[in-house]
This record gives C-alpha cells, structure tokens and sequence, in this order.
C-alpha cells in the first residue's frame, strides 16, 4: 500500500509556480540537457510573451490581429497540411486555384478564369516574384533586339522596403522617386524622366506604407501610352497593391489601377492585410499567362505527382489559403465592403479629432487611400516634445503608435502614423483620443528638456 500511494504521489500534477520545472531560470540560448512537463513549459512561454504589447493596440501594424473564431477552427484543423503537396492535398490545392481566380476577376482580369497567380507567404515574396517576371520578360525582349541586357533597372515611387530587396538581390537598379515637400507619391512625370531602354517596368503602390496614400495608376498609365507612341518604349506596370488590392475593389470600384489597365501586367497584394486572412499569406496575379515567364516555372515529381511551383518558398502551410477562401466566401463584396467602409469611418474620425487638438497638420485624412491618417506637427513653432516623445508616452497605456521620418528629401519631416484594422472600433478610437489630450496635457506641464530624436526612439523604421 505505502508503495502504491508515492506511485500516486508521483503522478500527481504538480502545482506549476512550486515546481522543479520552474525553480529556476530556464536556458535561453541553448537546448536543456532534459525533458519538462509541457504544463510548465508552456507556462514558462506564455509568461514571457506577457511581456509583448498588446497586438490589438499596435496602430503601426497593417496585419491582421484579429479573426473570427470559425478562422482560428481553420487554423487548427489545418496545421498538418503542406501546401506545395498538391497531389497529397488536392482539395486544399484547388482552393488555392479558386482564390487566384477570384482575386483575378475582383481585379478585373480579361480573362479570370484563364490566368496564372499564386499564393505567397505575403505581398514581399508576391512582389518579388512580380518584379521577376517583369525582369525575365525585358531580359527576352532585349536579347530578341540582340541588344545589351545587363544593366536592367525599375522605376518606383516610395516603396517598401521588399523592392530594395529586390533590385539588390537581382542586380537591378532601383530608381526611387524621392519624396519631395508637397509631393509624397509618385508623379508620373517624374517617373517618365527616370525611363529609358533598360527600364523593366515601373511600379505605383496602391497604399503607399508611409502615408497611406494611393498612387495614380491610370495618369501613369496614360503617361507610358504616350511614351511609348513618342519614344517606342513599351514599358509595363506592376502594382504593389499590399494593402489596397482587398479595399479598393469593394470601397472605390469607379477607380481604375487594375487590369482595366491594359498596361497593368502584374498585381501584388497581401492577403493577411485587408484581405482579413491570418499572418502568414500574400497574391500575385499575372494579367495574361504570357506574362508569367516559363523559366520562372519549375516542375517537381517526388511528392507524388508531375507538379508546377513557382512561388520562392516550397513548403508551406495551407491554413492561411484556406482562412483566405473562407473569407472570400464568408464576406463575399458585400462583406469587405461594409468591414472596411467601417474602418474609413474611424480613420476620417480620428483624423478630423486630431487636427482639432492643436498642434498637428494631417497630411492624410482617410481619403484617397487605404483605412488610416497620418500627421506631423506644425512647423514654426516650440512644442516642448516631439512625435517620438508623444510616442514614447503613449506606449505608458499600450498603444504603439509609430513615429518616424519619411524617406527621400523629406527626412526632416517625422510624422506619425495610424492603420485602422478591423478590429479598431469607433470605442477604441475615441480611448485613444482621451489618451492623445491626457498625453498632450502632460507635456503642456511637463516640456521635455531635451526632445528625443529618431535614433534615440529606434523603436520603429520602415528601412
């Protein structure tokens, strides 16, 4: 009896705080030399990320930090599923092939049911692959002329930093717009003057990530028409539609950036932004399968089956596809639509309420972009704090609101910026603003002696 009871005893759930497990500090940068209760290791885990800010308050973020919980089920039910095993999963594979021709009609393709797209990890790798093809397709042109094709380059305007990767990676020279005081986005002007015979394309962003603002597609688009009967220079578009591609269809369907475009070749987007997908997937969708360069495609045959791939990364989990089309057949137009007019209403709220509290210019109201604003403060004049103070006050009630400069010849100016997700509620807002005018009261008691700068804020960058 006395051994069956410490047999008991020893199989007894310990309580997590007053065990062995947790008694001391567990190796952070090297495996332990034993097993633990997974109890207490996940105990241990959770505790750490405790510490992480609150997702639903980081206003810096365009991803996705909130699902329903029919999504979360999905997630579950689907970690085992590789989506690049086609032949393994075939359901999970056409899923995928729905979604492209869903985002090819809502981007209104010639023809949707007959183009090529792929899934990605997100809109980087998407846009990588868009800036591929176009370089793939100059490189073709260029030899067909029997002319040099070595010194490729693509012209944008402010772009994320995927395309600095890009141009690196590839040996392509990217020729950046620089932002200018009273132009923050790309004029098409400005672009034509940077084109020559080595430019692979130019590429406008629907959503540009430092102002929010749209890009005018189709003025740029006219603009290469009349390059092209002036100069004969054929010179395609792709848009970095990140975070506009899943808006613009639904809240601005009268506005033309897409393959209503016939200049438009290629469409990036990001499906865990406003396509209310989890983290983890992005589009890109070709105009015409003649778009997508062959080289590009790649056929394997060990996983069962004579398959094509031709995204960058192989395995990957098939949750976030299948999130995606459960959206999509959740939400349908309708859905997206009032979601994300719901998210014009707080931004232009926001907006309107803090041009209100004094000492802030908005630069971008919510209007003529995706769901968000962003401000600097008035110029001529001494505050006693700067945006990295306000923001480095406001992180004291968990809000992680960015501050930073923009890029170009625009570094002196350092603006904030907000996103407004789905999950950011007309309440939640209106908590903000209070802590926005307690905030701006502190400092009207308290100047800061010595206003931080950028380097000393580093918490947030674009580059």
């Amino acid at each position: 009896m006395l051994h069956s009871r410490n047999a008991i005893r020893d199989d007894l759930a310990d309580d997590v705080f007053a065990s062995s497990d947790v008694a001391t500090p567990l190796p952070k940068y090297r495996m332990n030399d034993r097993e633990h209760d997974p109890r207490h290791v996940l105990q241990l885990v959770l505790d750490e990320l405790m510490l992480d800010g609150n997702s639903r308050q980081n206003l810096a973020t365009f991803c996705q930090t909130w699902v329903e919980p029919e999504v979360r089920a999905i997630m579950a039910l689907t970690l085992d599923k590789n989506l690049v095993d086609k032949d393994e999963y075939p359901r999970t594979a056409d899923i995928e092939a729905r979604c492209v021709h869903m985002l090819a009609q809502l981007w209104s393709s010639p023809d949707a049911l007959d183009t090529m797209g792929t899934s990605t990890t997100g809109s980087s790798e998407a846009a990588m692959l868009g800036g591929m093809a176009l370089l793939w397709k100059w490189r073709a042109r260029r030899n067909a002329l029997g002319a040099p094709s070595d010194r490729p380059n693509l012209v944008t305007g402010p772009v994320q930093i995927c395309w600095h990767k890009f141009a690196r990676y590839w040996g392509v020279e990217l020729r950046e717009i620089p932002m200018e005081r009273g132009r923050l986005v790309l004029d098409p002007a400005e672009a034509l003057a940077r084109i020559d015979d080595s430019t692979i394309g130019v590429v406008p962003t629907l959503g540009v990530t430092f102002t929010c603002q749209y890009e005018p597609v189709q003025e740029l688009s006219a603009a290469l028409d009349r390059l092209e009967a002036d100069r004969g220079l054929d010179v395609p578009i792709h848009v970095d539609a990140a975070s506009g591609g899943f808006v613009a269809p639904f809240c601005e369907p009268e506005l033309v950036w897409d393959f209503r475009l016939p200049r438009v070749k290629s469409i990036n987007a990001s499906g865990h932004k406003f396509g209310l997908a989890p983290l983890g997937v992005g589009w890109i969708i070709w105009r015409d399968r003649s778009d997508l360069p062959d080289e590009l495609v790649f056929k394997v045959n060990y996983l069962g089956g004579d398959l094509p791939t031709f995204a960058l990364n192989f395995s990957r989990p098939g949750g976030q596809v299948i999130a995606q089309y459960y959206n999509l057949l959740r939400l349908g137009r309708e859905g997206y639509r009032k979601i994300h007019q719901a998210g014009y209403e707080v931004a232009r709220h926001l907006a309107d309420e803090i041009g209100r509290l004094g000492p802030f210019d908005v630069i971008y109201d919510g209007r003529g972009g995706i769901p968000g604003l962003c401000w600097t403060l008035t110029e001529g004049a001494d505050h006693g704090f700067t945006l990295f103070d306000l923001a480095d006050r406001l992180r004291t009630s968990g809000w992680l609101v960015p501050a930073y400069a923009l890029p170009g010849n625009c570094g002196d100016v350092v603006v904030q910026r907000i996103l407004v997700r789905h999950d950011f509620s007309r309440d939640m807002a209106e908590l903000l603003l209070d802590d926005y005018r307690r905030a701006l009261q502190h400092f009207g008691r308290h100047p800061v002696s010595r206003p931080m700068t950028a380097q000393e804020a580093g918490g947030f960058s674009h580059n």
